[in-house]
């Protein structure tokens, strides 16, 4: 006997208007019985004898061996046993709910304020109407209890989902946000005293999750729940704070009870005390963290790593890198890294000076080698590298990237995200791309010996290569490859120059203060500008003509040489600094460089060698921007104090 399983699609309601839409979504629609398919619902709804469904069966039967597959709805619609508008009302109440078409339904413009158009596109959701603490949203999928989950805790609303009719939602969507380009909140607000809408701020939002709680000698610490709005908010709040502050990370430290759970965030390399909340929100907070990361929230005792795209909760378009870390009394701490998309900068913008700009751009001309850019984790070595690309990112040229994770994305570059776990390595990657035709190679990180030896490969085979080295200085990172295992004579052909760098605080230039340096000063600072290169060139000759040259390059109109201290002022929160510069060394190889690398020598008669070729020390250089007031001479002396 056949089946009744191929039921038509469940027609569609279409609400004219707000009233029609809130009794559709709350009004609820009984079901008939324990019915199995349509044909036994049509009959426990009295609209259909078993006669006619017998008869309509069998037609249905006889189709199906003829190779036809009509569903048994349209059967009965085409023979009239029942109407359209009856088959529509049984399959709704059949299947306990009915599909919406928005047709010129007119959605609720506070509804739209709720959620964000980028969110709306991106999970195929319209919200239609907003009564009271409710939310009605249409949806593809109304059982999609991630996506619930996620609209409940952006909106704070209770939600009454909808199913969309098929190919609706998104012309709806598109329509929608059209005629309402203004509703764009990006999280809840609350109302001031003359009824307009204000953000809450993070100190405010720790107020009122306090104040709604009972004490803590009534009740046991630790009672805050995840889901809790306020806290929700509060989590958005602080993220979006981070990123007006300009923070690159976010560390949330967990103490024991009665320890407060302390807020730092790291704003041009230092970290800033921010929030404190009291301790029974650890675990809450955590928890919470940990779901935006699609993290296992039941895991405490091992760390995790995870990602959160902020947009998805209604926020910038912010992507962060999530690790939770195990410490003491079963607590975790976590870490945020903000990863802000952000745009590369012109390469005059990020602190070469003429010298080293000139000689870098020589370097990229060249249709093929290795460019290396060396330092700490943290130092700015993507973002100079980015630069690089962007200027010589043309239409003729073909770039490939390799990063881990994607920061900087710009047009023309085809950009691809490393990923260790299913193989997906450095090497890898470099391997494909030489298959791929590029013209330009950038690996985010040399990290093994396979990834550089097929740099160099693909260097000595028409390629330009860039890629990074955790290592000190350009000298060093000779040495550095030459020990993983290279091969001298291949890499001494490939090498077209390494830049080692540093971030310094840049002064805030509204309230960086001078100050005069008398000769004895001057003295003592030109010798430790020339120690730091050679100090067989430190004699008192050279100091003297440095010091004049400093006057002329840097000096006021009375030939006066000045440092400058940071002071702190309302533009730069008191701080005295705000963002940062780079300070370099490039090393250009030449035929001598060439030749130290065939031979293996040490670092240090590379070193010598680049010195007399006319390299600038890390720390030379960083004097001459002081002496510029781009920076103070105690960031230069703390980020070159190797």
């Amino acid at each position: 006997m056949p089946d009744f399983s191929d039921a038509v699609v469940a027609p569609y309601f279409t609400p004219h208007n707000p009233g029609e839409l809130w009794a559709l979504a709350t009004t609820p629609h009984p079901t008939l019985g324990q019915a199995r398919h349509l044909g036994e619902a049509l009959v426990q709804a009295k609209v259909l004898d078993a006669v006619a469904l017998t008869e309509s069966l069998k037609i249905q039967q006889a189709e199906r061996e003829q190779g036809q597959q009509r569903s048994i709805g349209q059967i009965l619609v085409e023979y009239g046993h029942v109407s359209p508008a009856q088959l529509q009302d049984v399959i709704g109440s059949w299947l306990g709910k009915h599909l919406v078409h928005p047709g010129q339904l007119v959605p609720d413009p506070v509804a739209l304020a709720l959620v964000p158009r980028a969110v709306a596109e991106r999970e195929s959701v319209l919200p239609l109407l907003a009564r009271e603490d409710a939310l009605v949203v249409l949806m593809a999928d109304p059982a999609d209890r991630a996506l619930l989950d996620e609209l409940r805790f952006l909106t704070q609303r209770r939600l009454i989902p909808l199913e969309a009719a098929p190919g609706t939602l998104m012309p709806a969507i598109a329509n929608a946000y059209r005629t309402y380009p203004a509703a764009t909140a990006k999280t809840p607000a609350i109302a001031n005293h003359n009824g307009n809408e204000v953000r809450a701020s993070s100190r405010e939002l720790v107020s009122n999750l306090s104040s709604s709680l009972p004490d803590n000698d009534a009740v046991e610490t630790d009672v805050v729940s995840e889901s809790d709005n306020t806290l929700v908010r509060l989590i958005n709040t602080v993220i979006e704070e981070a990123i007006a502050h300009r923070a690159s990370d976010i560390h949330i430290e967990t103490e024991p009870d009665p320890q407060n759970v302390r807020i730092r965030l790291r704003v041009d390399g230092e970290l800033m005390s921010y929030l404190e909340l009291p301790a029974r929100f650890r675990y809450a907070m955590v928890a919470r963290i940990k779901i935006m990361a699609s993290m296992d929230i039941s895991e405490h005792r091992k760390p995790q790593d995870g990602k959160i795209d902020f947009a998805r909760f209604g926020g910038s378009a912010v992507e962060l890198r999530v690790v939770t870390v195990p410490t003491s009394h079963g607590l975790e701490d976590v870490v945020l890294r903000l990863l802000a998309g952000a745009k590369p900068l012109p390469l005059e913008q990020i602190g070469l000076n003429k010298t080293h700009l000139a000689a870098l751009r020589e370097a990229v001309k060249k249709t093929y080698g290795l460019l290396l850019v060396c330092g700490p984790t943290g130092c700015g070595k993507t973002t100079t590298l980015h630069s690089v690309i962007r200027d010589i990112n043309t239409e003729g040229r073909k770039i490939w990237t390799a990063e881990d994770p994607i920061e900087i994305s710009q047009s023309g570059l085809r950009q691809v995200q490393i990923n260790p776990r299913i193989g997906w390595t450095f090497a890898a990657a470099m391997r494909t791309f030489l298959r791929a035709d590029p013209d330009v190679i950038m690996i985010g990180e040399m990290r093994d010996e396979e990834t550089a030896r097929i740099a160099v490969e693909a260097s000595l085979t028409g390629h330009l290569v860039l890629s990074t080295l955790h290592t000190n200085s350009a000298p060093e990172s000779v040495a550095r490859l030459l020990e993983i295992g290279l091969d001298p004579f291949n890499f001494s052909d490939s090498l077209l120059a390494i830049l080692a760098q540093r971030l310094v605080r840049r002064l805030c230039p509204q309230c960086a203060t001078p100050l005069v340096l008398s000769q004895e000063p001057l003295e003592r600072l030109a010798s430790q500008y020339l120690s730091s290169g050679s100090p067989l060139q430190n004699t008192p000759e050279a100091r003297t003509q440095l010091i004049e040259r400093w006057r002329e390059n840097y000096g006021s109109t009375q030939g006066e040489v000045r440092l400058w201290r940071a002071h702190g002022c309302s533009h730069c929160d008191q701080h005295g600094y705000r963002s940062r510069i780079g300070i370099h060394e490039l090393m250009a190889s030449d035929d001598t460089i060439r030749e130290h690398i065939r031979h293996r020598a040490p670092a240090m008669e590379i070193r010598q060698s680049a010195l007399l070729a006319g390299m600038r020390t890390l720390r030379q250089d960083g004097i001459e921007k002081a002496l510029q007031g781009l920076t103070s001479m105690s960031e230069v002396l703390a980020a070159t104090n190797v």
